[in-house]
């Protein structure tokens, strides 16, 4: 199986090849472009850090390496994901990503309000919202992000079709 520095590079190469592509299709390409931007930058934290091999977070892993000492907050993921288990497939796995890393925000949110409050001796002030993404960037971030987790997972010989091929008939 590739090493971590293989899966970026491969990351890293077609990324390039992409760019190349999308800039030889038109006259004139708006690189700041939000949903290119939403794209690049998704498929970048996909490549760098949040990352399939995140399952061995228990042992070093360079994705985990890269959030620092923030990079324990991925032990029980890995705890509860065996490696090139549920982690390692096509949509479920880029999925438990996800949810885990928003729930350990949450979390983080919440204990973080708690001092807060504590210390301010009062009320929450009102929660920032983030202004609201049109569909198409979102859904261009979703897409970068999950063709970063498909690139490592064709790397890891991983198909599209493995969960249907083990299935019992």
């Amino acid at each position: 199986m590739p090493s971590g520095r293989v899966h970026e590079a491969i990351n890293l190469t077609t990324l390039g090849l992409m760019g190349l592509a999308y800039l030889a299709t038109g006259p004139r390409k708006d690189l700041a472009d939000p949903g290119v931007l939403a794209f690049t930058m998704s498929y970048l934290v996909g490549t760098f850090l949040i990352t399939p091999d995140l399952d061995l977070a228990e042992k070093r892993v360079r994705a985990k390496g890269r959030w620092g000492v923030l990079g324990v907050l991925w032990w029980p993921y890995g705890a509860v994901f065996r490696h090139r288990g549920l982690s390692h497939t096509w949509v479920l796995g880029p999925l438990t990503r996800l949810v885990y890393l928003a729930l350990v925000l949450y979390l983080l949110w919440l204990f973080l309000g708690g001092v807060y409050a504590y210390l301010a001796g009062g009320r929450l002030p009102a929660l920032l919202l983030l202004p609201g993404l049109p569909k198409e960037v979102l859904l261009q971030a979703l897409l970068g992000y999950y063709l970063s987790q498909w690139l490592h997972l064709l790397a890891d010989g991983i198909l599209p079709d493995r969960d249907l091929r083990r299935r019992p008939r």
